[in-house]
């Protein structure tokens, strides 16, 4: 196939579908509950937080932070495949028309995020830093001006070092456009005007360095199977997805909490589903990132029933994907070889959720201590986290 283009059209079409099939688990009922709860409480607290906001926060500051955050991270999206790196030789002069296409694919796909980070960050800066209209539009141009750059940069860099040290480059962009994106909100223009400059000399310096190179097919397609492979360890959380498996570690530092599980046979399924949480990579770190957001919102959060509404949500969703994975296994144990009760798992993968969960709840409490807010509410807290955790394991059909 010569055309170049018939091959990416091809592989979107494919790329989509196989979105979609697994983005509809991601996004079911439950989930949209979840994140109807952290959205609202995130909102609730923000337009809480700015009716007192100092006069001297520093909004440009943070504001330039975060966008410089969001753009510094774009990578490309070339859907290519492993064989790429034989086939597409004899067409390499023709590669451009398929890059075209896949730095457009990468820039529409991923300012999405930009464009929300800096529509959450409005608020702010019209209240706090006293913004008008025409320069919220002004602002938003430049927004989709700097991805396109940071996306183009990060693309040449890639093509002339192979990817090698790309958080060096990272980190220059960042500097760059936190420095741009500041002095331009204080109106120092002739300052953003240099810096400007400079951006545009890395640009083409690297654009030139590219063209001295031989495309880096292999590095290419790292970065595409490495990007789907995060994706479907995502889905995973929520579906089967039969070509992904968790990695495994031993984790020697938590075998202590073996012996909470008694010897006996009763006793089998407990700990086979308890070594299964601590030395799977994508349960364990599941269960850990959601409790850390549930303390880090708890620390955080200065309102008790947003508190309350956050941490509930958050326990909703660690045990609901949690007990989906642990009983979605399809994989062939030893204890399949027994004749044990068929209900013996879903036992105990319920038991381990509320020794989990009961853990999670202590952290909350922990949260609730550290921010020294003691009222009623506030304590309520981790209460109603391992509540929901409870509530959870009793009503979810599986």
């Amino acid at each position: 196939m010569n055309n170049l283009r018939d091959v990416w059209n091809k592989r979107f079409v494919f790329y989509i579908n196989e979105l979609q099939k697994y983005l509809k688990y991601i996004f079911s009922g439950h989930i949209a509950i979840v994140l109807v709860f952290v959205i609202g409480a995130a909102g609730y607290a923000y337009s809480e937080w700015l009716k007192t906001a100092p006069t001297n926060f520093p909004a440009f500051l943070l504001v330039a932070f975060i966008l410089s955050l969001v753009f510094m991270i774009s990578p490309p999206v070339t859907l290519m495949k492993q064989a790429d790196s034989v086939y597409f030789l004899p067409l390499e002069t023709k590669l451009n028309d398929y890059l075209k296409l896949a730095l457009r694919w990468t820039y529409f796909s991923s300012v999405f995020i930009a464009i929300a980070s800096f529509i959450v960050s409005i608020p702010l800066l019209t209240k706090v830093g006293g913004v008008s209209k025409n320069e919220v539009f002004v602002l938003f141009i430049l927004v989709l001006i700097i991805k396109s750059w940071s996306m183009l940069v990060e693309f040449n860099y890639r093509c002339a070092s192979n990817g090698k040290y790309v958080w060096v480059d990272r980190f220059v962009r960042f500097l760059l456009m936190f420095s741009a994106l500041y002095f331009i909100l204080n109106a120092n223009f002739i300052v953003a005007l240099g810096i400007v400059i400079i951006c545009v000399i890395y640009l083409v310096a690297w654009q030139k360095k590219k063209k001295e190179m031989s495309f880096p097919f292999d590095h290419f397609i790292e970065v595409e199977q490495s990007r789907m492979m995060r994706f479907y360890r995502f889905a995973n959380y929520f579906t089967d997805v039969p070509h992904i498996r968790g990695k495994i570690k031993r984790r020697k530092w938590l075998n202590s909490f073996y012996k909470i599980v008694p010897n006996g046979q009763k006793n089998a399924q407990l700990y086979l589903v308890m070594r299964t949480l601590i030395r799977t990579d994508d349960y364990f770190y599941l269960w850990v990132r959601l409790t850390f957001l549930s303390v880090l919102g708890t620390v955080f959060i200065p309102f008790p029933i947003v508190a309350i509404v956050f941490s509930s949500a958050l326990a909703f969703a660690t045990v609901i994907q949690l007990k989906h994975a642990l009983l979605s296994g399809h994989e062939f144990r030893m204890d399949l070889l027994f004749p044990i009760n068929p209900d013996a798992r879903k036992a105990a993968v319920n038991k381990l959720l509320r020794m989990i969960q009961l853990v999670q709840a202590i952290f909350v409490l922990l949260g609730v201590l550290i921010q020294g807010n003691y009222s009623l509410l506030m304590l309520l807290v981790p209460i109603a986290v391992y509540v929901i955790s409870e509530l959870t394991v009793r009503m979810s059909k599986k």
